[in-house]
C-alpha cells in the first residue's frame, strides 16, 4: 500500500479515529526500537561449545560414587 493510499483513508477518519491511528503508530515504532535493541545480532555474542565450563563450580572426586540413602536398594 502506497502512502499516498494509506494517507487519504486516514483523512476519511473522524478526528478522533485519526488520534488513534497517530498513537498505535508511536505505539508501533516505538515497541519496534525495543525490540530492535533487544535482538541487535551484531553485538551479541553466540554460544559455542564449552563457553559455560567452570561456571557451577567443580564437582567433588566422589561424584560418580553411590549414595548412601541409596545402599539399602542396592
Amino acid at each position: 500500500m502506497s502512502v499516498i493510499t494509506l494517507d487519504r483513508k486516514i483523512e476519511m477518519l473522524p478526528l478522533y479515529r485519526q488520534q488513534e491511528v497517530a498513537d498505535f503508530v508511536d505505539f508501533l515504532l516505538s515497541s519496534a526500537n525495543i525490540v530492535n535493541a533487544k535482538d541487535d545480532f551484531s553485538t551479541r555474542k553466540h554460544p559455542y561449545a564449552g563457553c559455560m565450563s567452570g561456571t557451577f563450580g567443580e564437582m567433588s572426586d566422589d561424584f560418580n560414587e553411590p549414595l548412601e540413602d541409596f545402599k539399602d536398594y542396592m
